[in-house]
Protein backbone atom coordinates (compact mmCIF):
# COMPACT_ATOMS: atom_id res chain seq x y z
CA UNK A 1 0.00 0.00 0.00
CA UNK A 2 2.72 2.46 0.73
CA UNK A 3 4.54 1.86 -2.48
CA UNK A 4 1.02 2.22 -4.78
CA UNK A 5 0.76 5.56 -2.85
CA UNK A 6 4.20 6.68 -3.39
CA UNK A 7 3.71 5.71 -7.32
CA UNK A 8 0.33 7.68 -7.06
CA UNK A 9 1.67 10.81 -5.43
CA UNK A 10 2.44 13.76 -7.18
CA UNK A 11 6.08 13.88 -7.11
CA UNK A 12 6.45 10.59 -9.27
CA UNK A 13 3.72 11.86 -11.97
CA UNK A 14 5.34 15.29 -12.07
CA UNK A 15 8.57 13.55 -12.44
CA UNK A 16 7.65 11.56 -15.30
CA UNK A 17 5.70 14.21 -16.86
CA UNK A 18 8.60 16.57 -16.95
CA UNK A 19 10.91 13.98 -17.94
CA UNK A 20 9.05 12.55 -20.74
CA UNK A 21 8.71 15.92 -21.90
CA UNK A 22 12.18 16.86 -22.49
CA UNK A 23 13.11 12.89 -23.39
CA UNK A 24 10.17 12.01 -25.76
CA UNK A 25 11.16 14.83 -27.94
CA UNK A 26 14.88 13.94 -27.67
CA UNK A 27 13.70 10.22 -28.88
CA UNK A 28 11.82 11.32 -31.23
CA UNK A 29 14.10 13.65 -33.24
CA UNK A 30 17.02 10.96 -32.50
CA UNK A 31 14.96 8.30 -34.41
CA UNK A 32 13.96 10.47 -37.05
CA UNK A 33 17.20 12.04 -37.72
CA UNK A 34 18.96 7.99 -37.42
CA UNK A 35 16.09 7.02 -39.95
CA UNK A 36 16.26 9.85 -42.78
CA UNK A 37 20.21 9.84 -42.15
CA UNK A 38 20.16 5.89 -42.71
CA UNK A 39 17.56 6.68 -45.89
CA UNK A 40 20.42 9.20 -47.51
CA UNK A 41 23.12 7.03 -46.66
CA UNK A 42 21.87 4.19 -48.06
CA UNK A 43 20.52 6.55 -51.14
CA UNK A 44 24.38 7.44 -51.88
CA UNK A 45 25.71 4.11 -51.44
CA UNK A 46 23.48 2.96 -54.09
CA UNK A 47 24.70 5.39 -56.19
CA UNK A 48 28.03 5.43 -55.49
CA UNK A 49 27.43 1.28 -56.22
CA UNK A 50 25.60 1.53 -59.26
CA UNK A 51 27.94 4.41 -61.08
CA UNK A 52 31.05 2.06 -60.38
CA UNK A 53 29.22 -0.65 -61.67
CA UNK A 54 28.06 1.47 -64.64
CA UNK A 55 31.40 2.83 -65.13
CA UNK A 56 33.13 -0.84 -65.10
CA UNK A 57 30.83 -2.54 -67.06
CA UNK A 58 31.33 0.78 -69.84
CA UNK A 59 35.21 0.08 -69.79
CA UNK A 60 34.41 -3.31 -70.59
CA UNK A 61 32.19 -2.79 -73.42
CA UNK A 62 34.84 -0.28 -74.62
CA UNK A 63 37.58 -2.71 -73.80
CA UNK A 64 35.72 -5.86 -75.92
CA UNK A 65 34.17 -3.06 -78.63
CA UNK A 66 37.31 -1.81 -79.51
CA UNK A 67 38.89 -5.29 -80.04
CA UNK A 68 35.26 -5.81 -82.61
CA UNK A 69 36.38 -2.64 -83.87
CA UNK A 70 40.12 -3.53 -84.85
CA UNK A 71 38.56 -7.12 -86.39
CA UNK A 72 36.39 -5.27 -88.27
CA UNK A 73 38.99 -3.52 -90.27
CA UNK A 74 40.83 -7.06 -91.80
CA UNK A 75 37.17 -7.95 -93.64
CA UNK A 76 37.07 -5.05 -95.71
CA UNK A 77 38.05 -6.30 -98.67
CA UNK A 78 36.63 -9.35 -100.77
CA UNK A 79 39.16 -12.28 -100.96
CA UNK A 80 41.12 -13.75 -103.95
CA UNK A 81 42.14 -17.17 -105.20
CA UNK A 82 45.35 -15.76 -104.54
CA UNK A 83 47.85 -15.92 -101.32
CA UNK A 84 47.16 -11.87 -99.86
CA UNK A 85 49.79 -10.88 -97.90
CA UNK A 86 49.15 -7.64 -97.12
CA UNK A 87 45.84 -9.54 -94.98
CA UNK A 88 48.59 -11.48 -93.07
CA UNK A 89 50.84 -8.38 -92.48
CA UNK A 90 47.70 -6.68 -91.35
CA UNK A 91 47.13 -9.49 -88.64
CA UNK A 92 50.25 -9.41 -87.06
CA UNK A 93 50.28 -5.33 -87.03
CA UNK A 94 46.91 -5.98 -84.91
CA UNK A 95 48.33 -8.45 -82.50
CA UNK A 96 51.13 -5.71 -81.75
CA UNK A 97 48.55 -3.76 -81.04
CA UNK A 98 45.94 -5.70 -79.34
CA UNK A 99 47.98 -7.56 -76.55
CA UNK A 100 44.73 -9.46 -75.13
CA UNK A 101 44.21 -11.02 -78.38
CA UNK A 102 45.84 -14.49 -78.96
CA UNK A 103 45.73 -15.33 -82.19
CA UNK A 104 43.74 -14.58 -85.69
CA UNK A 105 42.24 -17.05 -88.13
CA UNK A 106 40.85 -15.29 -90.90
CA UNK A 107 38.47 -16.94 -93.38
CA UNK A 108 37.19 -16.45 -96.82
CA UNK A 109 33.68 -15.87 -98.28
CA UNK A 110 33.68 -19.80 -98.75
CA UNK A 111 34.19 -20.33 -95.02
CA UNK A 112 37.95 -21.60 -96.03
CA UNK A 113 40.54 -20.75 -93.60
CA UNK A 114 43.24 -18.57 -95.56
CA UNK A 115 45.06 -17.34 -92.61
CA UNK A 116 46.15 -18.08 -89.00
CA UNK A 117 48.31 -16.48 -86.75
CA UNK A 118 48.95 -17.15 -83.12
CA UNK A 119 51.06 -16.02 -80.17
CA UNK A 120 51.56 -19.04 -78.81
CA UNK A 121 51.28 -22.07 -81.58
CA UNK A 122 52.60 -21.89 -85.37
CA UNK A 123 50.74 -19.70 -87.85
CA UNK A 124 49.44 -21.34 -91.13
CA UNK A 125 48.88 -19.68 -94.29
CA UNK A 126 46.36 -21.39 -96.93
CA UNK A 127 45.71 -24.47 -95.51
CA UNK A 128 42.19 -24.13 -97.02
CA UNK A 129 40.48 -25.43 -93.98
CA UNK A 130 36.33 -25.79 -94.50
CA UNK A 131 35.42 -23.53 -91.15
CA UNK A 132 31.77 -23.62 -92.21
CA UNK A 133 30.46 -25.88 -89.44
CA UNK A 134 32.53 -23.64 -87.24
CA UNK A 135 29.82 -22.13 -84.49
CA UNK A 136 31.94 -19.29 -84.38
CA UNK A 137 31.14 -18.34 -87.90
CA UNK A 138 28.08 -19.86 -87.65
CA UNK A 139 27.35 -17.49 -85.28
CA UNK A 140 29.11 -14.48 -86.91
CA UNK A 141 27.03 -14.92 -89.91
CA UNK A 142 23.49 -14.39 -87.81
CA UNK A 143 24.74 -11.52 -85.74
CA UNK A 144 27.82 -10.10 -87.28
CA UNK A 145 29.84 -9.86 -84.20
CA UNK A 146 29.59 -13.76 -82.69
CA UNK A 147 30.96 -13.65 -78.86
CA UNK A 148 31.24 -17.37 -77.30
CA UNK A 149 31.37 -18.05 -73.71
CA UNK A 150 34.46 -17.85 -71.79
CA UNK A 151 36.71 -20.93 -71.97
CA UNK A 152 39.62 -21.49 -70.02
CA UNK A 153 43.04 -22.16 -71.46
CA UNK A 154 44.88 -25.15 -69.89
CA UNK A 155 41.72 -24.70 -66.82
CA UNK A 156 43.11 -21.17 -65.54
CA UNK A 157 43.23 -18.22 -68.11
CA UNK A 158 39.98 -17.21 -69.32
CA UNK A 159 39.81 -16.55 -72.69
CA UNK A 160 37.06 -15.66 -75.26
CA UNK A 161 35.94 -16.46 -79.00
CA UNK A 162 35.41 -13.09 -80.92
CA UNK A 163 34.13 -13.59 -84.45
CA UNK A 164 33.02 -11.18 -87.05
CA UNK A 165 32.11 -10.84 -90.33
CA UNK A 166 32.24 -8.38 -93.05
CA UNK A 167 29.43 -6.34 -94.56
CA UNK A 168 30.15 -8.16 -97.54
CA UNK A 169 29.43 -11.94 -98.58
CA UNK A 170 32.82 -11.80 -100.15
CA UNK A 171 34.86 -10.53 -97.55
CA UNK A 172 34.54 -13.39 -95.13
CA UNK A 173 34.66 -13.11 -91.62
CA UNK A 174 37.73 -13.31 -88.71
CA UNK A 175 37.49 -15.19 -85.75
CA UNK A 176 39.82 -13.78 -82.78
CA UNK A 177 40.75 -16.06 -79.39
CA UNK A 178 41.02 -12.97 -76.77
CA UNK A 179 42.64 -13.68 -73.14
CA UNK A 180 40.38 -11.44 -70.51
CA UNK A 181 43.05 -11.65 -68.00
CA UNK A 182 43.81 -8.14 -69.31
CA UNK A 183 40.30 -7.07 -67.94
CA UNK A 184 41.96 -6.79 -64.84
CA UNK A 185 43.46 -3.55 -65.21
CA UNK A 186 40.18 -2.61 -65.57
CA UNK A 187 38.81 -3.83 -62.55
CA UNK A 188 41.54 -3.42 -60.07
CA UNK A 189 41.56 0.27 -60.74
CA UNK A 190 37.76 0.22 -58.99
CA UNK A 191 38.18 0.92 -55.09
CA UNK A 192 34.62 1.64 -53.18
CA UNK A 193 35.64 2.98 -50.08
CA UNK A 194 38.56 1.32 -48.73
CA UNK A 195 37.83 -2.31 -49.13
CA UNK A 196 35.51 -1.97 -51.72
CA UNK A 197 36.13 -3.83 -55.00
CA UNK A 198 34.61 -5.19 -58.47
CA UNK A 199 34.56 -8.60 -60.18
CA UNK A 200 32.83 -9.79 -63.50
CA UNK A 201 31.02 -12.84 -64.01
CA UNK A 202 30.25 -14.61 -67.78
CA UNK A 203 26.53 -15.48 -68.45
CA UNK A 204 26.36 -18.95 -66.73
CA UNK A 205 28.31 -17.68 -63.32
CA UNK A 206 31.52 -18.05 -63.75
CA UNK A 207 34.52 -15.85 -62.43
CA UNK A 208 36.30 -13.88 -65.44
CA UNK A 209 37.84 -10.58 -63.68
CA UNK A 210 38.62 -10.29 -60.19
CA UNK A 211 40.99 -7.74 -58.35
CA UNK A 212 42.77 -11.08 -56.89
CA UNK A 213 44.00 -12.70 -60.32
CA UNK A 214 44.16 -16.05 -58.48
CA UNK A 215 40.75 -15.76 -57.98
CA UNK A 216 40.71 -15.57 -61.88
CA UNK A 217 42.82 -18.71 -62.53
CA UNK A 218 40.52 -20.61 -60.55
CA UNK A 219 37.32 -19.41 -61.96
CA UNK A 220 36.62 -22.25 -63.81
CA UNK A 221 36.08 -24.36 -60.22
CA UNK A 222 32.25 -24.33 -59.13
CA UNK A 223 33.96 -24.26 -55.49
CA UNK A 224 35.32 -20.83 -56.56
CA UNK A 225 32.62 -19.19 -58.63
CA UNK A 226 29.73 -19.91 -56.75
CA UNK A 227 29.86 -17.67 -53.75
CA UNK A 228 30.28 -14.72 -55.97
CA UNK A 229 27.39 -16.22 -58.12
CA UNK A 230 25.10 -15.96 -55.09
CA UNK A 231 26.03 -12.58 -54.52
CA UNK A 232 24.86 -11.33 -58.03
CA UNK A 233 21.99 -13.74 -57.63
CA UNK A 234 21.28 -11.71 -54.48
CA UNK A 235 20.60 -8.83 -56.44
CA UNK A 236 17.91 -9.97 -58.80
CA UNK A 237 16.40 -8.45 -61.89
CA UNK A 238 16.24 -4.98 -62.39
CA UNK A 239 17.78 -4.57 -58.90
CA UNK A 240 20.21 -2.03 -57.97
CA UNK A 241 21.14 -2.47 -54.76
CA UNK A 242 20.88 -5.43 -52.28
CA UNK A 243 22.83 -6.89 -49.35
CA UNK A 244 24.73 -10.32 -49.57
CA UNK A 245 27.27 -12.61 -48.15
CA UNK A 246 30.78 -11.76 -50.02
CA UNK A 247 33.49 -15.00 -50.09
CA UNK A 248 35.54 -13.77 -47.33
CA UNK A 249 32.08 -14.09 -45.37
CA UNK A 250 31.11 -10.36 -44.42
CA UNK A 251 27.95 -8.71 -45.14
CA UNK A 252 28.17 -6.56 -48.02
CA UNK A 253 26.37 -4.11 -50.50
CA UNK A 254 26.40 -4.83 -53.96
CA UNK A 255 24.73 -3.51 -57.48
CA UNK A 256 25.58 -4.85 -60.97
CA UNK A 257 25.66 -4.01 -64.27
CA UNK A 258 25.12 -5.61 -67.75
CA UNK A 259 28.02 -5.59 -70.24
CA UNK A 260 26.43 -5.60 -73.52
CA UNK A 261 27.93 -7.85 -76.35
CA UNK A 262 29.16 -10.78 -74.38
CA UNK A 263 26.22 -10.97 -71.77
CA UNK A 264 28.72 -10.60 -68.65
CA UNK A 265 27.64 -8.89 -65.60
CA UNK A 266 30.01 -6.40 -63.49
CA UNK A 267 29.21 -6.63 -59.85
CA UNK A 268 30.54 -4.10 -57.25
CA UNK A 269 30.99 -4.81 -53.78
CA UNK A 270 31.61 -2.60 -50.32
CA UNK A 271 31.06 -3.85 -46.62
CA UNK A 272 28.32 -2.94 -45.18
CA UNK A 273 29.94 -2.09 -41.88
CA UNK A 274 32.00 0.36 -43.95
CA UNK A 275 29.00 1.61 -46.39
CA UNK A 276 26.94 2.37 -43.11
CA UNK A 277 30.47 3.87 -41.29
CA UNK A 278 28.71 7.50 -41.57
CA UNK A 279 25.18 6.42 -39.95
CA UNK A 280 26.92 4.45 -37.49
CA UNK A 281 29.20 7.44 -36.32
CA UNK A 282 25.95 9.67 -36.23
CA UNK A 283 23.85 6.78 -34.65
CA UNK A 284 26.58 7.25 -31.82
CA UNK A 285 26.51 11.13 -31.32
CA UNK A 286 22.98 10.90 -31.58
CA UNK A 287 23.07 8.42 -28.19
CA UNK A 288 25.24 10.11 -27.38
CA UNK A 289 23.36 13.07 -26.77
CA UNK A 290 20.46 11.77 -25.76
CA UNK A 291 21.68 9.67 -23.16
CA UNK A 292 23.23 13.25 -22.12
CA UNK A 293 19.86 14.72 -23.01
CA UNK A 294 18.11 12.49 -20.55
CA UNK A 295 20.39 13.19 -17.44
CA UNK A 296 19.95 16.35 -17.90
CA UNK A 297 15.69 15.92 -18.16
CA UNK A 298 15.93 13.33 -15.04
CA UNK A 299 17.77 16.20 -13.16
CA UNK A 300 15.71 18.90 -14.69
CA UNK A 301 12.55 17.04 -13.87
CA UNK A 302 13.47 16.42 -10.31
CA UNK A 303 14.03 19.53 -9.38
CA UNK A 304 11.10 20.95 -10.87
CA UNK A 305 8.77 18.24 -9.87
CA UNK A 306 10.20 18.98 -6.09
CA UNK A 307 9.45 22.56 -6.75
CA UNK A 308 6.15 22.23 -7.28
CA UNK A 309 5.23 19.43 -5.35
CA UNK A 310 5.99 21.47 -1.81
CA UNK A 311 3.68 24.39 -2.07
CA UNK A 312 1.17 21.51 -3.01
CA UNK A 313 1.70 19.83 0.15
CA UNK A 314 1.18 23.00 2.28
CA UNK A 315 -2.02 23.39 0.27
CA UNK A 316 -2.68 19.49 1.21
CA UNK A 317 -1.97 20.29 5.23
CA UNK A 318 -4.39 23.43 4.72
CA UNK A 319 -7.15 21.59 2.82
CA UNK A 320 -6.82 19.34 5.82
CA UNK A 321 -7.31 21.90 8.36
CA UNK A 322 -10.06 23.69 6.77
CA UNK A 323 -11.84 20.11 6.72
CA UNK A 324 -10.80 19.76 10.19
CA UNK A 325 -12.91 23.29 10.96
CA UNK A 326 -10.18 25.21 11.26
CA UNK A 327 -11.30 28.32 9.19
CA UNK A 328 -8.60 30.47 10.79
CA UNK A 329 -5.93 28.53 9.59
CA UNK A 330 -4.20 30.52 6.49
CA UNK A 331 -1.22 29.43 4.21
CA UNK A 332 1.92 31.53 3.12
CA UNK A 333 3.45 31.47 0.41
CA UNK A 334 6.29 33.74 -1.38
CA UNK A 335 6.70 31.96 -4.46
CA UNK A 336 5.59 34.98 -6.69
CA UNK A 337 3.98 32.38 -8.95
CA UNK A 338 0.67 30.95 -9.66
CA UNK A 339 1.38 28.84 -6.22
CA UNK A 340 1.13 32.04 -4.28
CA UNK A 341 -1.95 33.33 -6.27
CA UNK A 342 -3.46 29.98 -5.25
CA UNK A 343 -2.30 30.15 -1.74
CA UNK A 344 -3.71 33.89 -1.61
CA UNK A 345 -6.89 32.34 -3.05
CA UNK A 346 -7.20 29.64 -0.92
CA UNK A 347 -6.60 31.88 2.29
CA UNK A 348 -9.78 33.77 1.13
CA UNK A 349 -11.56 30.82 0.52
CA UNK A 350 -11.02 29.83 3.92
CA UNK A 351 -12.43 33.32 5.00
CA UNK A 352 -15.58 33.02 2.89
CA UNK A 353 -16.13 29.44 4.18
CA UNK A 354 -15.92 30.70 7.67
CA UNK A 355 -18.43 33.57 6.68
CA UNK A 356 -20.71 31.20 5.47
CA UNK A 357 -20.68 28.63 8.55
CA UNK A 358 -21.95 31.16 10.30
CA UNK A 359 -24.43 31.91 7.75
CA UNK A 360 -25.43 28.13 7.36
CA UNK A 361 -25.30 27.88 11.28
CA UNK A 362 -27.95 30.31 11.19
CA UNK A 363 -29.91 29.19 7.87
CA UNK A 364 -30.06 25.90 9.75
CA UNK A 365 -31.35 27.99 13.30
CA UNK A 366 -34.41 29.01 11.39
CA UNK A 367 -35.10 25.98 9.42
CA UNK A 368 -35.58 24.23 12.81
CA UNK A 369 -38.22 26.52 13.96
CA UNK A 370 -39.94 28.22 10.59
CA UNK A 371 -41.26 26.79 7.29
CA UNK A 372 -38.29 25.12 4.60
CA UNK A 373 -39.70 28.03 2.35
CA UNK A 374 -39.82 30.50 4.86
CA UNK A 375 -36.23 29.66 5.85
CA UNK A 376 -34.80 29.66 1.86
CA UNK A 377 -36.44 33.30 1.43
CA UNK A 378 -34.25 34.29 4.76
CA UNK A 379 -31.37 32.91 2.92
CA UNK A 380 -31.98 33.96 -0.63
CA UNK A 381 -32.49 37.62 0.70
CA UNK A 382 -30.05 37.59 3.86
CA UNK A 383 -32.32 39.78 5.67
CA UNK A 384 -34.87 38.43 8.19
CA UNK A 385 -36.93 41.38 8.19
CA UNK A 386 -38.84 39.53 5.80
CA UNK A 387 -40.34 37.78 8.53
CA UNK A 388 -41.24 41.02 10.26
CA UNK A 389 -45.38 40.73 10.56
CA UNK A 390 -47.62 42.61 8.05
CA UNK A 391 -50.77 42.59 6.09
CA UNK A 392 -51.47 40.86 2.62
CA UNK A 393 -53.43 39.29 0.20
CA UNK A 394 -53.15 35.36 1.03
CA UNK A 395 -55.03 32.46 -0.29
CA UNK A 396 -55.65 29.93 2.40
CA UNK A 397 -55.69 26.37 1.88
CA UNK A 398 -56.67 23.49 4.76
CA UNK A 399 -57.37 20.09 3.99
CA UNK A 400 -57.15 16.86 5.96
CA UNK A 401 -58.60 13.25 6.10
CA UNK A 402 -62.33 12.18 6.78
CA UNK A 403 -62.95 9.10 9.27
CA UNK A 404 -59.06 9.39 10.26
CA UNK A 405 -59.94 9.76 13.84
CA UNK A 406 -62.16 6.44 13.62
CA UNK A 407 -59.51 4.79 11.28
CA UNK A 408 -56.29 5.41 13.46
CA UNK A 409 -58.65 4.23 16.60
CA UNK A 410 -58.95 0.65 14.68
CA UNK A 411 -55.82 -0.10 13.54
CA UNK A 412 -52.09 -0.71 14.51
CA UNK A 413 -50.02 2.58 15.50
CA UNK A 414 -47.55 1.28 12.91
CA UNK A 415 -50.39 1.62 9.89
CA UNK A 416 -51.05 4.87 11.26
CA UNK A 417 -47.93 5.82 10.63
CA UNK A 418 -47.59 4.53 7.28
CA UNK A 419 -50.54 5.66 5.83
CA UNK A 420 -49.33 9.41 7.12
CA UNK A 421 -46.23 9.30 6.11
CA UNK A 422 -47.77 8.51 2.54
CA UNK A 423 -50.00 10.92 3.00
CA UNK A 424 -47.74 13.58 3.78
CA UNK A 425 -45.26 12.67 1.00
CA UNK A 426 -47.56 13.42 -1.63
CA UNK A 427 -48.96 16.36 -0.23
CA UNK A 428 -45.23 17.92 0.10
CA UNK A 429 -44.61 17.49 -3.34
CA UNK A 430 -47.62 18.82 -4.38
CA UNK A 431 -46.78 22.23 -2.13
CA UNK A 432 -42.94 22.61 -3.44
CA UNK A 433 -44.88 22.01 -7.27
CA UNK A 434 -46.59 25.17 -6.98
CA UNK A 435 -44.35 27.12 -4.35
CA UNK A 436 -46.94 27.48 -1.82
CA UNK A 437 -45.16 27.77 2.23
CA UNK A 438 -46.51 24.82 4.79
CA UNK A 439 -47.15 26.56 8.21
CA UNK A 440 -48.35 23.89 10.26
CA UNK A 441 -49.51 20.52 10.50
CA UNK A 442 -51.38 18.71 13.02
CA UNK A 443 -52.04 14.82 12.93
CA UNK A 444 -54.11 14.66 9.55
CA UNK A 445 -54.32 18.20 8.61
CA UNK A 446 -52.55 20.88 6.74
CA UNK A 447 -52.39 24.70 6.34
CA UNK A 448 -50.36 25.98 3.54
CA UNK A 449 -50.31 29.22 2.69
CA UNK A 450 -49.97 31.33 -0.97
CA UNK A 451 -48.69 34.36 -2.03
CA UNK A 452 -46.90 34.72 1.40
CA UNK A 453 -44.05 35.24 2.40
CA UNK A 454 -43.20 34.44 -1.41
CA UNK A 455 -45.00 36.81 -3.46
CA UNK A 456 -46.51 34.96 -6.47
CA UNK A 457 -48.96 35.53 -9.83
CA UNK A 458 -52.51 35.20 -9.23
CA UNK A 459 -52.11 33.40 -5.87
CA UNK A 460 -56.00 32.29 -5.96
CA UNK A 461 -55.71 30.33 -9.32
CA UNK A 462 -52.80 28.74 -7.70
CA UNK A 463 -54.39 28.17 -4.78
CA UNK A 464 -57.28 26.09 -6.75
CA UNK A 465 -54.76 24.00 -8.79
CA UNK A 466 -53.13 23.06 -5.76
CA UNK A 467 -55.89 21.91 -4.05
CA UNK A 468 -56.87 20.18 -7.04
CA UNK A 469 -53.21 18.19 -7.46
CA UNK A 470 -53.78 17.84 -3.73
CA UNK A 471 -57.24 15.75 -4.36
CA UNK A 472 -56.03 13.57 -7.54
CA UNK A 473 -53.10 12.26 -5.45
CA UNK A 474 -54.67 11.48 -2.10
CA UNK A 475 -57.58 10.00 -3.94
CA UNK A 476 -54.64 7.79 -5.55
CA UNK A 477 -53.60 6.78 -2.37
CA UNK A 478 -57.33 6.67 -0.94
CA UNK A 479 -57.91 3.73 -3.75
CA UNK A 480 -55.28 1.92 -2.79
CA UNK A 481 -56.24 1.83 1.21
CA UNK A 482 -59.82 1.29 0.47
CA UNK A 483 -58.61 -1.82 -1.35
CA UNK A 484 -56.76 -2.80 2.29
CA UNK A 485 -60.49 -1.85 4.30
CA UNK A 486 -59.48 1.63 5.48
CA UNK A 487 -62.85 3.85 4.97
CA UNK A 488 -60.41 7.35 4.08
CA UNK A 489 -62.04 9.99 2.62
CA UNK A 490 -60.17 13.59 2.02
CA UNK A 491 -61.64 17.20 1.97
CA UNK A 492 -59.95 20.47 1.09
CA UNK A 493 -60.71 23.71 2.09
CA UNK A 494 -59.80 27.50 0.68
CA UNK A 495 -60.54 31.22 1.05
CA UNK A 496 -58.90 34.76 -0.28
CA UNK A 497 -58.22 37.62 1.33
CA UNK A 498 -56.60 39.90 3.64
CA UNK A 499 -54.29 38.68 6.60
CA UNK A 500 -51.74 39.13 8.85
CA UNK A 501 -48.42 37.22 8.32
CA UNK A 502 -44.97 37.15 10.11
CA UNK A 503 -43.06 35.54 13.05
CA UNK A 504 -44.71 34.54 16.09
CA UNK A 505 -43.36 32.79 19.03
CA UNK A 506 -40.38 33.70 21.56
CA UNK A 507 -36.82 33.66 21.20
CA UNK A 508 -35.95 29.74 21.37
CA UNK A 509 -39.31 29.23 19.83
CA UNK A 510 -40.84 30.75 16.05
CA UNK A 511 -43.31 30.13 13.94
CA UNK A 512 -44.27 31.74 10.82
CA UNK A 513 -48.36 31.97 10.39
CA UNK A 514 -51.69 34.05 9.05
CA UNK A 515 -53.77 34.96 11.31
CA UNK A 516 -57.13 36.88 9.95
CA UNK A 517 -60.89 35.80 9.22
CA UNK A 518 -59.66 34.10 6.10
CA UNK A 519 -58.07 31.83 8.21
CA UNK A 520 -60.80 30.84 9.79
CA UNK A 521 -62.97 30.60 7.24
CA UNK A 522 -60.68 28.52 5.12
CA UNK A 523 -60.60 26.31 8.54
CA UNK A 524 -64.31 26.27 8.56
CA UNK A 525 -64.94 25.17 4.72
CA UNK A 526 -61.82 22.61 5.23
CA UNK A 527 -64.19 21.27 8.19
CA UNK A 528 -67.33 21.21 5.91
CA UNK A 529 -65.96 19.65 2.80
CA UNK A 530 -66.65 15.89 2.10
CA UNK A 531 -64.36 13.27 0.68
CA UNK A 532 -63.43 14.45 -2.96
CA UNK A 533 -64.79 17.81 -2.37
CA UNK A 534 -62.91 21.02 -2.43
CA UNK A 535 -64.99 24.30 -1.00
CA UNK A 536 -63.87 28.04 -1.92
CA UNK A 537 -65.10 31.04 -0.87
CA UNK A 538 -66.66 34.11 -2.66
CA UNK A 539 -63.11 35.78 -3.14
CA UNK A 540 -60.94 32.90 -4.38
CA UNK A 541 -64.51 31.99 -6.45
CA UNK A 542 -64.52 36.04 -8.13
CA UNK A 543 -60.34 36.11 -8.46
CA UNK A 544 -60.43 32.25 -10.53
CA UNK A 545 -63.87 33.58 -12.84
CA UNK A 546 -64.24 30.68 -15.72
CA UNK A 547 -60.33 29.80 -15.72
CA UNK A 548 -61.82 26.81 -13.57
CA UNK A 549 -64.71 24.43 -13.65
CA UNK A 550 -66.60 25.90 -10.34
CA UNK A 551 -70.02 25.22 -9.13
CA UNK A 552 -72.18 27.58 -6.58
CA UNK A 553 -73.59 25.73 -3.96
CA UNK A 554 -74.89 28.37 -2.66
CA UNK A 555 -75.32 29.72 0.63
CA UNK A 556 -73.52 27.97 3.77
CA UNK A 557 -74.50 28.27 7.39
CA UNK A 558 -70.53 27.91 8.30
CA UNK A 559 -69.90 27.61 12.35
CA UNK A 560 -68.07 31.00 13.31
CA UNK A 561 -69.91 33.22 11.19
CA UNK A 562 -73.14 34.87 12.17
CA UNK A 563 -74.23 34.65 8.69
CA UNK A 564 -74.90 32.08 5.92
CA UNK A 565 -72.06 32.68 2.95
CA UNK A 566 -71.71 32.23 -0.37
CA UNK A 567 -70.07 28.67 -0.91
CA UNK A 568 -68.30 27.44 -4.26
CA UNK A 569 -67.20 23.87 -4.91
CA UNK A 570 -65.23 22.10 -7.06
CA UNK A 571 -66.17 18.19 -7.54
CA UNK A 572 -63.21 15.71 -7.64
CA UNK A 573 -65.27 13.62 -9.77
CA UNK A 574 -65.95 15.97 -12.68
CA UNK A 575 -62.03 16.46 -13.34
Amino acid sequence: MIVRDRFRGLFPKYFLVLFMAVAVPLAINGVVEAWFGYRDQRARVDQLLDAEASSAAAEIHNFIHDISTQLGWLVQLPWTDEVDERRRTDAQRLLRQAPAIVSLTLLDHNALERLHVSRVSLNRIESRTDRSADPALVGARATQVWFSDVSYNRGSEPYLTVAVVGNRPSSGAVIAEVNLKLIWDVISAIKVGETGLAFVLDRPGRLIAHPDLSLVLRGAEETTSRPFRAVRDAIGPGADFATSQAADGRTVAVSAAPVAGPDWTVVVEQPLSEAYAPIYAALRRTATLLAMGTIFAGLLAYALAHRMTVPIKLLEEGTERIGAGAFDHRISLQTGDEFQRLADSFNKMAGGLALAQQHQERIAKLKRFLAPQVADLVDRTGDDSVLDGRRTDVAVVFCDLRGFTAFSAGVAPEEVMGVLSAYYEVLGRAIAQYEATLISFSGDGLMVLVNAPVAVEQPALRAVDLAIEMQKRVQELIAGWRARGYQIGFGVGLAGGSAIVGRIGYEDRLDYTAIGTVVNLAARLCASAADREILLDVEIATNVGGQRPLHDIGNRQIKGFDEAIPVFGISFGAL
